[in-house]
């Protein structure tokens, strides 16, 4: 994509679904853009004091109403507290704090740098929810999108905050906040509920709320595991409904493709059970379709599996000169292994990069390095062996390069886990960008993909092949893009920038999608993760996908007639942008 394509297509985004989050003025009135809008607390129809109040009580006293998270911080704001700033300011940079805060998203740009916990910077709730609902039941949250529903309110949904996209957050807004739908249950088998067969294998079933973390705590008390996120934060509500990657889907297949049925509050207020024997498109849209979209998650039943023995090989193949045509011979070469390397068991996720250098690993420069899983042994000489004629090569045809490799062992996946979970920062302004890749990338044209990684700073996660491509999901398919069936890699990349900089956001999204433009003209119809991607992804209807659009599109409108729920890039939300503060409707 030229370069001048690519800037257009990010102010289409910025301009078209990113002005609620530009710091324009707040309007007055719900029909100032000639068209029907959501209501905000700016609008003269927004509900009274008096008919908060008495929703408030319906719900059990669970409707909030919160302050900014940062406003502690801020000597002119009434929820100013030097000992709580002292708290916050450190809790900022950490994805937990985000998770436990109702209105807090890990990633700062969605809030609009609103309210940082700066006393030097400006501090408004602007960018913030108005209400939220702590819904601890699925009759909280039908409460929730019934009272949005009958005012013209703008819903989110939000559970951990941990959403590259923004979804779960909007200026204005009625949040449903499902952090505390928890609870686990398992199970020795599970019979679908309508269903006339039982399923005769290990399930659990969890509250659409529970972070991922606490139900590999749990589950490996029993010695089972689940397909879910590296990061313990993650919660199953979002990443299910994004069709979710593992370091385990190249064995089990995507985290989706383990559900057996769900609970869902439909936008019109039903609670309805989903799964392969009733409200079948339903259950195919929840499961890799999108989040906020075609209702909500209050629990989920999902296969488990035994937790494996593991192997992980940290590997580093470096070199001192980043403009060494052998530096990027030897990655190229290292890519086009990775097809043999999914052939046998192995998993990973890998990084390309041009400058690499990480606290406590002793080793920097340009090349290739990262962390590769095997299951179901701890011999080390199971994985070096597999490893051998890939290094062998490696010495014999550059022998500038020095292979560091660093094995070890764990006893069960969650012994790997509660090393290696996501430990990394929040609370800054972040896009990334993302592709998927089939095999054929690495080993049609290694000329050209070895270039296209050169350029691209970033990641090759070795997490789909041989599990995702021949997955069989419950009622024989499911609403994630078809490229991960069959994909080889999910490539991905990211650029932080300054908060409260217009022109940075602007620009380092504009670089995020050159970047990302290299990998994806290796295979442009592969498409990208919707989870990990950023809203100005070109064609994103298709890119994130694919041909199951037209059927997604479809029963969006059959269960969510009149958009209660809307979010970008989100299916069917192509009938509203947002304008100013304001969500509004244009066909």
């Amino acid at each position: 994509m030229p370069a001048l394509l690519s800037f257009l297509l990010t102010l289409t985004y910025i301009f078209a679904y990113g002005d609620a989050f530009s710091g324009q003025p707040k309007s007055d009135s719900e029909q100032e853009y000639g068209g029907t809008c959501k209501i905000n607390p700016g609008s003269p129809s927004w509900p009274s004091s008096e008919t908060w109040t008495r929703f408030n009580q319906s719900t059990g006293g669970k409707l909030l109403r919160t302050a900014a998270p940062g406003a502690v911080c801020h000597p002119g704001q009434p929820a100013y507290n030097f000992e709580q700033c002292a708290i916050v300011t450190p809790g900022w940079r950490t994805y937990d704090f985000h998770r436990n805060d109702p209105v807090s998203n890990l990633w700062q740009q969605f809030n609009n740098d609103t309210c940082l916990p700066d006393p030097t910077s400006p501090c408004s709730p602007d960018g913030y929810p108005a209400y939220v609902v702590n819904a601890t039941t699925a009759h909280d949250v039908k409460l929730a999108l019934d009272f949005a529903r009958t005012h013209g309110i703008r819903v989110t949904v939000k559970s951990t905050g941990h959403d590259y996209q923004g979804r779960s957050q909007a200026p204005g807004a009625l949040s449903i906040w499902v952090r505390h739908l928890e609870g686990l249950k398992t199970q020795t088998s599970f019979r679908p509920r309508g269903c006339k067969f039982t399923i005769e294998s290990p399930a659990v079933t969890v509250g659409g709320g529970s972070a991922v973390g606490d139900i590999y705590d749990e589950l490996g008390k029993i010695n089972q595991t689940i397909v879910a996120a590296s990061s313990r934060s993650v919660s199953v509500g979002g990443y299910l409904t994004g069709g979710g990657h593992s370091i385990l889907s190249p064995r089990y297949g995507l985290g989706s493709d383990s559900v057996l049925e769900m609970e869902v509050v439909t936008p019109m207020g039903d609670i309805v059970v989903a799964n392969e024997c009733q409200n079948q498109d339903l259950f195919w849209a929840m499961r890799g379709g999108g989040g906020s979209t075609f209702g909500v998650m209050t629990s989920v039943t999902l296969a488990t599996y035994p937790s494996p023995q593991m192997i992980e090989l940290d590997l580093a193949l470096f070199t001192a000169d980043p403009d060494a045509t052998y530096t990027w011979d030897m990655v190229g070469y290292v890519l086009s292994q990775y097809p043999y390397l999914d052939s046998k068991g192995v998993s990973g996720y890998s990084i390309i990069t041009r400058n690499f250098s990480f606290p406590g690993i002793p080793v920097t420069g340009a090349g290739l390095g990262g962390s590769f899983i095997m299951l179901d042994t701890q011999d080390i000489n199971d994985t070096l062996s597999i490893w051998s004629p890939i290094l062998d090569h490696i010495n014999k045809t550059w022998p500038s390069v020095v292979p560091v490799l660093t094995p070890q062992t764990y006893s069960s996946f969650q012994g790997w886990f509660s090393v290696h979970f996501d430990q990394g920062t929040a609370g800054h302004d972040l896009w990334v960008g993302s592709h998927l890749l089939s095999a054929e990338s690495f080993t049609r044209n290694t000329a050209a993909a070895t270039e296209a990684f050169r350029n691209f700073g970033g990641t090759a996660y070795l997490v789909a092949g041989q599990g995702v491509n021949k997955a069989k999901p419950r009622g024989g398919s499911s609403a994630v893009n078809p490229s991960w069936r069959k994909a080889l890699v999910h490539a991905t990349t990211s650029l932080s920038f300054p908060p409260l900089n217009r022109t940075a956001k602007i620009e380092t999204l504009t670089k995020v999608n050159a970047q990302t433009e290299g990998v994806r003209r290796l295979e442009p119809d592969m498409g990208s993760y919707l989870n990990e991607n950023n809203p100005a992804e070109p064609d994103w209807q298709r890119s994130f996908w694919g041909d199951n659009y037209d059927r997604l599109l479809r029963i969006k409108r059959a269960v969510d007639p009149f958009d209660v729920l809307w979010c970008h890039p989100c299916v069917g939300n192509e009938r509203w942008r947002e304008v100013g503060y304001q969500l509004c409707r244009v066909d």
